[in-house]
């Protein structure tokens, strides 16, 4: 039973690690994912410090001692988030009180323990039974892989704090297993009352204490101060958790963008808020489109004006307002994309009588699928494709979504936006108004890049930009604006009050009119963009508005090191909203890890262990582990984005990568002895000499060639099947990660073995510096990919598994 022990309870704490992410996303947001990643490594890093401190008396006691740390996951996992939810952290306070810093360190302390207390039951198997480390180490990946797919499904029928009961109710069975075969009758009792314990504590544990706290700052939480509004509709599942808001006294007039002498305003309407935010609106809606008429008072209803009954292409459908739009201004033929099957539920089926069975009209033809992947596998084209605003004015101008992957506003979207366009067709994109400009600014780079690559010489005659007192607006055309469009367009924006940004031939006379800024600064920032010092300009703009690639797909990252100074000095003044808070937490979560790697992990394996110390090979040992530690997590995250356009969604590619990797990694631990023992006769015969370090030399050349190799190949493959159905494309990613999988399974165990062969002692300190190194490396690795591209992290990861080979070459001294 131990080793099915090992692996449930590794299915557990990853599934735990996966959970965090969904729980950090719905009560702060997105990018708290790499917190609750270094959170759970930091928890493995310390648990290999108490190894190294306690690692004579708990080795002797292996099963008991499995069994309790296993417990103390499942219990410490439930209450440690309960109490973790209570703590009054606000990231966007970080910056000015100082209190928030020490929250952020009781979140860290109360959400590792239940990872440290895993991990030391895991570690402890390492140090127990050194003989089997190959199938201990193979069964451990297995088990984590399957966490990682099994909590995606889980949480399709859970919410997340169900799942979360879930998974700590795994631990508890997990100890229970490890005494199931126990002769003694205490540790059968032992082991019967922690089964039951595993079945009945988690239902028992009262659901208040497990209730979600969101961010005050998120708009749900808003919404919900206003008297009278309450939640009518709840829905969770993988991809988001949709609360649905009524507000009678004060009823929700969600326009974005519209004109401040509209005479028109929204009929009733009802708040869709995906994780406690980026507010839609389900508008009730009767057939009579002249009830409609404010939605053509917004800055979105530009290109209607410009084209007649376009066949239009909405990227992403939400509560259905753009697909109103398109209705109201005559569109021929309405594809509404949406992601989430269960928006289009509440829209299309739970509440279809108050939105007028939009998404059951004739004209109009809703697809559940991912925007990008949707694009790229369509064989038709079409006059207008709208990218609507798909997220909260306050989360955006905050910057909290700065560390946001999207591959929606790349360089290589908009190229293909633009072939999906009829002749004379146009792409229309709203964002959100900033001072100083960054996301409009971006688009322009942005299709002016795209355009380039397409072989437009004059981006400028191509495009139009206008905004109002909250929203901007990009039109792109395939093919030049004509006078008969420029004159409309300015009628458009004379009549409602908007201002012009840019058009071809547009003077200095015509803008900042309506909307009255210090500085024309949208049309002098579009101008230079479209003019010949486009990159001049780029260099020196106070923020990052560089085009972004589907190799840096960080479109709301604006953040430059050079402005910070400045911003900082009048932060009093409001300086403080300039800032991209979530590039500076990804910044300080780094610094905090590396801190707390050092406190809780180094320092007390320096100070309270002898084990090693002055050992002649303890520095290729421990640069041996980190270089794994830091590689391991670089892959893994890289080869994740890589595949995330191809199976549709960030989850599924994490779910497919993360499980495919892990399981495959498990394989190739658990034939680690077998290719060992082979290559090592295959050394001798060549080289009439051994070569203990042949398998591990092996393994590394095979990882840096197969992940370079996957570079350079992957677009074409994933291109070549691009119409495949989704269980195709499962199938060809987990065959394209098999090998690589395989290959990165090899080192670690490899490594441990001539550690426990040569020096036991030192391997908490090995099991230690590894978990030290993936602390660090989930965070890192978004850094670099930010500034370098995840082409550059995956690069940097075959540069450290081959230099972790070279390490291990020679014995290491007994």
């Amino acid at each position: 039973m131990r080793l099915a022990a090992i692996a449930l309870l590794s299915a557990a704490l990853l599934a735990y690690e996966v959970l965090l992410v969904r729980l950090f996303a719905i009560v702060q947001w997105h990018h708290f994912a790499y917190m609750a990643i270094s959170i759970a490594l930091l928890g493995f890093g310390a648990s290999g410090t108490a190894l190294a401190l306690a690692q004579g008396r708990l080795a002797t006691r292996f099963e008991p001692a499995f069994a309790a740390f296993a417990a103390l996951f499942g219990a410490v996992g439930l209450a440690g988030f309960a109490l973790a939810i209570r703590v009054p952290f606000n990231a966007l306070e970080v910056a000015w009180d100082p209190r928030q810093l020490l929250h952020l360190l009781a979140l860290y302390g109360l959400l590792a323990l239940p990872f440290f207390f895993g991990a030391t039951a895991i570690g402890l198997a390492f140090i127990a039974l050194p003989d089997r480390i190959g199938r201990l180490y193979a069964v451990n990946l297995v088990g984590s892989g399957l966490g990682a797919l099994g909590v995606v499904l889980a949480l399709d029928v859970l919410a997340p704090a169900g799942a979360l009961r879930l998974v700590c109710g795994l631990g508890l069975a997990a100890a229970a297993l490890a005494l199931i075969g126990e002769a003694e009758p205490r540790r059968r009792v032992a082991a019967a009352v922690l089964l039951g314990a595993a079945i009945a504590g988690p239902l028992a544990f009262p659901n208040s204490w497990t209730a979600l706290a969101l961010s005050e700052f998120k708009g749900l939480s808003q919404a919900l101060r206003v008297p009278g509004a309450k939640v009518v509709a709840e829905l969770s599942g993988p991809l988001a958790l949709l609360t649905l808001v009524e507000s009678p006294a004060i009823p929700f007039r969600h326009a974005p963008g519209l004109s401040l002498n509209a005479t028109a305003e929204p009929p009733a309407q009802l708040g869709l808020f995906n994780d406690g935010d980026s507010l839609s609106a389900i508008t009730a809606f009767d057939g009579r489109l002249d009830r409609l008429g404010y939605l053509g008072d917004v800055t979105s209803a530009l290109p209607y004006h410009l084209l007649q009954r376009p066949r239009v292409l909405v990227l992403g459908a939400g509560g259905g307002a753009d697909v109103l739009q398109a209705l109201y201004h005559g569109a021929g033929r309405i594809d509404a994309v949406e992601m989430n099957p269960q928006v289009v539920r509440l829209v299309g089926e739970a509440y279809r009588d108050f939105a007028g069975r939009l998404y059951e009209r004739p004209d109009v033809r809703v697809h559940i699928a991912e925007a990008r992947r949707f694009v790229a596998d369509a064989d038709e084209s079409w006059d207008l494709i709208q990218i609507p605003l798909l997220d909260s004015f306050a989360a955006a101008a905050a910057g909290v979504h700065a560390l946001g992957e999207t591959y929606l506003y790349t360089v290589e979207a908009f190229r293909l936006y633009l072939r999906r366009l009829t002749a004379g067709g146009m792409l229309a994109v709203t964002r959100w108004l900033k001072l100083p400009p960054r996301d409009s600014l971006k688009l322009v780079a942005t299709a002016r890049a795209a355009l380039a690559a397409e072989g437009v010489g004059e981006a400028g005659a191509r495009m139009m930009l206008i905004r109002g007192w909250n929203t901007t607006t990009l039109v792109v055309k395939n093919g030049a604006f004509t006078a008969g469009e420029i004159a409309a367009l300015k009628e458009f924006a004379d009549s409602r009050w908007f201002d012009l940004a840019y058009y071809p031939g547009i003077r200095a006379e015509k803008t900042n009119r309506r909307n009255v800024l210090d500085q024309p600064y949208f049309y002098a920032g579009a101008g230079a963009l479209l003019g010949s010092g486009a990159d001049a300009f780029l260099r020196r703009y106070k923020f990052d508005i560089a085009p972004a690639t589907d190799d840096r797909p960080y479109f709301f990252d604006f953040f430059r090191w050079r402005t910070l100074p400045e911003i900082v000095e009048i932060r009093s003044r409001g300086g403080a909203a300039l800032l991209d808070w979530g590039y500076l937490i990804l910044v300080a979560t780094l610094l905090q890890a590396a801190l707390l790697s050092v406190v809780l992990i180094l320092l007390p394996l320096r100070l309270g262990s002898r084990a090693g110390r002055h050992h002649p090979d303890r520095l290729r040992i421990g640069a041996y582990f980190l270089a794994l530690g830091l590689a391991f997590l670089f892959v893994e995250i890289a080869f994740i984005q890589r595949f995330v356009l191809y199976l549709g969604h960030p989850l599924f590619a994490v779910a497919v990568v993360l499980a495919g990797l892990l399981v495959f990694a498990g394989a190739g631990s658990a034939a680690a002895p077998a290719i060992e023992t082979r290559l090592a006769g295959a050394a001798r015969r060549l080289l009439g000499r051994e070569a203990p370090g042949a398998a591990i030399a092996a393994a590394g050349l095979a990882i840096g060639a197969v992940a370079l190799l996957y570079l350079a190949v992957l677009p074409s493959l994933f291109g070549a099947f691009a119409g495949a159905s989704d269980p195709v494309r499962i199938a060809l990613a987990l065959a394209l990660i098999a090998p690589l999988g395989f290959a990165m399974g090899l080192p670690f165990p490899l490594g441990l073995r001539r550690v426990a062969e040569a020096v036991p002692e030192m391997i908490p300190w090995a099991w230690g510096i590894n978990g030290c190194a993936s602390v660090l490396s989930a965070v890192l690795a978004t850094i670099l990919a930010i500034h370098l591209g995840f082409a550059a992290v995956v690069g940097l990861a075959a540069l450290l598994y081959l230099g972790a080979a070279l390490l291990l070459q020679r014995p290491l001294v007994r």
